[in-house]
């Protein structure tokens, strides 16, 4: 920090309580000046040899006869007046960026001008600024925040400009260029956080992050750091990556810490809005200055501030364009207050609007600009890899609102529909999702079940999922069929590609999902509709191609087909086994299915007593319902 001393002679004023006495000399003191409570009491000539404001103030006391002048409205206060009153005796003075701004709206209040004195106080201020605080940058930073309680003298005095222009001039420059001291507590780069040497021992200069400015700037209240960093980005030389991480640094500073909590206490939040305020306004639009996390935050502290819609919708839209970049963590935002559920869906939904809108659009994007809506071409069009990562964010998302016992079965199933159509390797996270509403809604209808368990298409299970879906109570029995239908088609397609001489019949080759994208991209493919049949017993036509499809595979040779037996009975030819592997998994399956689900089953029946893991071809048993459908 800088100092300037001004004047020679010792400090000779003396306190007594609220009252200040020069006691320099032996002469009487022949005027009091009263500043609210504090009272000096000094001579007129040394004052009024560098005042004309204190002239007139003087020759009206006199007039009056009155030794008293008071000036309680003075900026600054007794203590810049104090400065100013010791530069006239002559006494040392010490200035820095502390009080260097008070002491120069005091020397203006009292006209301490050339015109008056040679050498005045403003004069040698002025010179002290442009020289020293101007060109340092913590003074520069320490003087604009010091401009608030001075306000509007320093804005007129054109203090705030100048140390403005003087931050954001260093903020802008190369950071190769940096030679001051600055505050840096974030996490750095690996280079960044020691000092590397060449091979000959020479030690490097130490490597000034892009973003060395950024914590500094945090001491600003919020309508300065606004100023500063609209100066900055004015200037063109910062790139939109580190205003972003200032305005996130800023954020984390002055508007999410402890914001839930002072919310929750009733404390006054109104510099907090203003900070969001001036966040959302600073945000730049280059793609990837700000992550989307951090724009959840914010929107998060809109819904707990109920700050106005504008605002959470400019956000939404902002997130809605890279929202393959969240997380679940990120989207699990609260309730407003009075809803039942836990989580804000609603929100959850418009963001969703907002992606597949982005996704369908045909290479065109509205933006905001000066209350008039531009459309421009988008040349950034959303790729298949962001739609394959939102629908798998979409389905950690739904799983976890989907344990939210007052969530709405409506809700559920429009926000899943609303992705549908993005492309999923698998239809697990669906199934997931499924598995967890039935397990903390177990009152469900059978109807509701019908449409929970419509949002998922069998074909699409993995194997896994597979395995676990038939043996799960709280699925419907009817869903566990398609799916034990399905896997049957998948083991005879993995039996017919061991075989290349087998050949699937037309019928089940309809029955596979295609490879491409249509089909695995919808949670409903082509084959599987959304009538009763979708989540009901297979229809007539698939159990036909079914019996074809088994005879497909066993019409090659009579010894597979004894082959397999002697396996299930006496479990020693492991290498047949492995080749009818993935025609005798549904059966397994379909025993587990049929141990577990008997009970469950009104309209089934066993007589067996098979245990869940195995199946015995010689025990005799009543064929179930499922086994009617399943094994002609």
């Amino acid at each position: 920090m800088k100092y300037m001393k001004l004047g020679s002679k010792p400090d000779t004023f003396q306190t007594e309580g609220n009252n200040i006495r020069f006691v320099a000399t032996e002469l009487a003191t022949d005027i009091v000046i009263s500043i609210g409570d504090v009272k000096f009491y000094l001579h007129k000539f040394p004052l009024l040899s560098k005042s004309s404001h204190l002239q007139r103030l003087v020759a009206s006391s006199n007039e009056e006869k009155n030794d008293e002048v008071d000036i309680s409205d003075i900026p600054g206060g007794s203590s810049a007046f104090e400065i100013c009153a010791k530069f006239c005796y002559g006494m040392v003075v010490t200035l820095n960026a502390y009080n260097v701004l008070a002491a120069r709206c005091a020397a203006e209040y009292l006209e301490m001008f050339e015109t008056i004195d040679k050498g005045n106080l403003i004069y040698k201020i002025d010179v002290f600024l442009t020289t020293s605080v101007f060109r340092t940058w913590k003074d520069s930073i320490i003087v604009l925040q010091s401009t608030k309680s001075l306000l509007p003298l320093s804005e007129n005095l054109k203090v705030i400009n100048h140390c403005i222009d003087s931050i954001a001039s260093k903020a802008s420059i190369d950071p190769s260029e940096v030679e001051w001291s600055y505050t840096y507590n974030r996490k750095k780069l690996p280079s960044e956080n020691s000092i590397d040497t060449h091979w000959n021992g020479v030690r490097k200069q130490q490597i000034v992050p892009n973003d060395w400015w950024v914590e500094d700037l945090c001491e600003l209240d919020v309508d300065l750091y606004k100023r500063v960093i609209m100066t900055i980005d004015a200037k063109g030389r910062t790139p939109a990556i580190v205003i972003g991480e200032a305005l996130r640094a800023y954020a984390y500073r002055r508007l999410l810490g402890s914001l839930e909590d002072a919310v929750s206490n009733g404390v006054d939040c109104t510099k907090r809005r203003a900070a969001l305020d001036a966040i959302v306004f600073l945000l730049p639009t280059e793609e990837g200055s700000v992550s989307c996390g951090f724009l959840l935050k914010l929107l998060r502290a809109a819904c707990l501030l109920e700050s106005g819609e504008s605002l959470r919708n400019n956000l939404i839209k902002r997130i809605g364009t890279q929202l393959d970049g969240a997380s679940v963590s990120d989207l699990l935002i609260p309730a407003n207050t009075g809803e039942n559920s836990v989580y804000n869906i609603d929100l959850i939904m418009a963001i969703v609007e907002e992606f597949m809108l982005q996704s369908s659009d045909n290479g065109k994007a509205n933006f905001q600009e000066d209350e008039e809506i531009v459309e421009i071409e988008n040349l950034t069009s959303v790729s298949s890899t962001s739609k394959l990562a939102v629908a798998k964010l979409i389905d950690g998302y739904l799983a976890e609102i989907a344990k939210d016992p007052k969530l709405p079965l409506p809700k559920l199933i429009v926000l899943a529909e609303m992705v549908s159509s993005l492309p999923r390797p698998t239809h697990d996270g669906l199934y997931r999702v499924i598995d967890m509403y039935l397990k903390e809604h177990p009152s469900l209808s059978k109807s509701e079940k019908k449409k929970l368990c419509g949002l998922m298409d069998c074909k699409q299970l993995s194997q896994d999922a597979c395995m676990h879906a038939v043996q799960n109570e709280r699925l419907p029995l009817r869903v566990v069929v398609q799916v034990l239908f399905f896997e049957q088609i998948r083991a005879s397609v993995a039996s017919a590609r061991s075989d290349p001489s087998a050949e699937l019949p037309s019928t089940v080759r309809s029955l596979l999902p295609r490879e491409n994208g249509n089909s695995i991209g919808s949670s409903r493919s082509a084959a599987t509709t959304t009538t009763e049949e979708e989540c009901g017993v297979p229809t007539s036509s698939d159990i036909n191609s079914f019996r074809s499809m088994r005879l497909a595979n066993n019409s090659d040779s009579s010894e597979r087909s004894s082959g397999s037996s002697d396996i299930n009975k006496n479990g020693e030819d492991k290498s047949a086994a492995g080749k009818a592997k993935g025609m005798l998994m549904p059966k397994k399956i379909l025993s587990k299915l049929w141990s577990g689900k008997t009970s469950a089953d009104d309209n089934s029946s066993s007589d067996t007593t098979e245990s869940p893991g195995s199946i015995n071809p010689e025990v005799k048993s009543t064929p179930s319902r499922i086994t009617r459908h399943l094994l002609p």
